[in-house]
């Protein structure tokens, strides 16, 4: 069984930013297929802001989230406590679920794929436990896709970090594009490709995602890139000022594309 780095690891800045995202900005491919009563297993749950919105959506269906740690599962408990919806939160492994054949009607992950070293294995995993009939599905960024202006060079040298620290994790950073052809190999027949974004650019979005990545780069991805020997402390710095600049340009603008599969269990 693979021991995956996660290359971002769960300091509190990263499970910050994860607390910000919604069903609403994170999981619109797949919100039309809910319905009330739907069961769901929501992989990679992280805080679980994800998962309470699901969860009040497909009430009175069972929900469970989970993670390989339990270090995000207390703040996932109280996300949910303060929606009022009831959800399991529990450790378990992506490429050995607890659960039994065919349990739920949905399996969600979202930004999963791209940090694990066998994102195949997990897709069928996920396949696994959903019902005949039952959908799979998956969402994940595409790192090379990254767009930002005003250009920068010292923003150009973290994306090439962020990429070299993934790939030196065993991970595919750039996993948006993959996705069909990963659902594919996994074995599904049935699949329903899409793609949609992220555009961080007004003063609000910015500060929000700028100010996240300037002390994020002092974090898991910087420490492992100077430990690695591919970056050094005075260079996260400088990468580290870049955003800030960049969150305080009237004309700042980032975009994040991201891959989407649906995956019907036949």
């Amino acid at each position: 069984m693979p021991r995956d780095t996660y290359t971002h690891g769960h300091p509190e800045v990263v499970v910050r930013s994860h607390a910000a995202r919604t069903a609403g900005n994170s999981c619109g491919y797949l919100l039309e297929h809910l319905t009330p009563g739907t069961s769901l297993l929501d992989v990679g749950c992280g805080p679980g802001s994800i998962t309470a919105d699901l969860a009040a959506r497909v009430a009175p269906g069972r929900v469970r989230g989970i993670e390989v740690v339990d270090s995000t599962l207390e703040q996932a408990r109280a996300a949910a406590a303060a929606r009022g919806v009831q959800v399991e939160f529990a450790v378990d492994d992506g490429y050995a679920l607890s659960d039994p054949d065919d349990t739920w009607d949905v399996v969600h992950a979202h930004q999963v794929l791209q940090h694990v070293s066998d994102p195949v294995a997990v897709l069928r995993e996920m396949r696994r436990v959903a019902r005949p009939g039952g959908l799979v599905a998956v969402r994940d960024a595409d790192y090379a896709g990254f767009q930002w202006w005003p250009r920068d060079p010292r923003l150009d040298r973290w994306l090439e970090l962020y990429r070299a620290v993934a790939r030196g994790n065993d991970a595919e950073p750039d996993a948006g594009r993959r996705l069909l052809g990963w659902a594919h190999a996994a074995g599904f027949t049935e699949v329903t490709p899409s793609a949609s974004v992220w555009c961080h650019a007004t003063p609000e979005d910015r500060a929000a995602w700028g100010g996240m990545w300037a002390d994020r780069i002092h974090t898991g991805v910087g420490r492992s890139a100077v430990a690695r020997g591919l970056a050094e402390p005075d260079e996260l710095d400088a990468i580290s000022q870049a955003w800030r600049e960049w969150t305080a340009h009237p004309d700042g603008w980032f975009l994040v594309p991201h891959g989407e599969v649906l995956c019907r269990v036949p």
